[in-house]
């Protein structure tokens, strides 16, 4: 497969489908093929697979507070096997990317059968984590309007976490478990590096609001 003929195809393709969202624009897509690519070399998967749906596993763009977000990685499955047939992609690869495409999605809750898809699958949550995970989780609560943290109870020690209330909750609520869910032996090494900086960010973090993540700091008078 000639990717330096194709890949372009793909980008021009983003460019005239994807919304602005700046969580989930081509620098993100650009993110995920590099993760896939790393992924898909260690876990011996299929390219003519794992690029098509790295590249247009968002080329459907549904807002995450949508009714219909869990919706979108089969929309987007749908359009991108019409775009590679348009194409000319081989046919015998359409299957497998909608299906590595439909099964990306966290929300969509579908099972990946296929390394191909693991692979697809774990590249895309791998930049949900570490330092690039977190300006993405601010970036998004800051478009839904949401605070930094729930001042009362910032780490969700009383209550349960809801991303709806605060963005650090959605650490608690999604992000540090996804090491959990990687599908990949190397997905899961990398993600739990990521998620360690994750959990050294929000220690700091507690440390700068007056807070310990795991319990009260003590109040240092004058």
């Amino acid at each position: 497969m000639n990717w330096h003929e194709w890949e372009p195809r793909f980008i021009q393709f983003l460019q005239e489908q994807m919304a602005s969202d700046g969580a989930h624009d081509l620098a993100h897509v650009r993110r995920v093929v590099r993760n896939a690519k790393l992924l898909a070399q260690q876990e011996d998967a299929a390219l003519a697979v794992v690029l098509p749906a790295a590249w247009l596993h968002d080329c459907v763009a549904v807002p995450k507070d949508s009714p219909q977000r869990s919706q979108a990685s089969r929309l987007a499955a749908v359009t991108a096997v019409a775009f590679l047939q348009q194409s000319a992609y081989p046919a015998a690869h359409l299957e497998a990317i909608a299906h590595a495409i439909a099964a990306h999605s966290f929300s969509a809750n579908i099972p990946p059968q296929t390394v191909e898809a693991k692979v697809v699958q774990d590249a895309d949550r791998l930049d949900a984590l570490g330092a690039v995970g977190i300006a993405r989780t601010f970036l998004v609560g800051g478009v839904m309007g949401r605070p930094l943290y729930e001042e009362r109870d910032p780490f969700c020690r009383a209550r349960a976490a809801d991303d709806h209330v605060a963005t650090i909750d959605h650490f608690y609520t999604k992000l540090l478990r996804l090491p959990q869910t990687m599908q990949t032996a190397a997905g899961k090494q990398e993600a739990e590096k990521r998620a360690a900086f994750m959990h050294q960010f929000l220690a700091q973090f507690a440390a700068e609001i007056g807070e310990d993540e795991n319990g009260l700091v003590p109040q240092v008078d004058g």
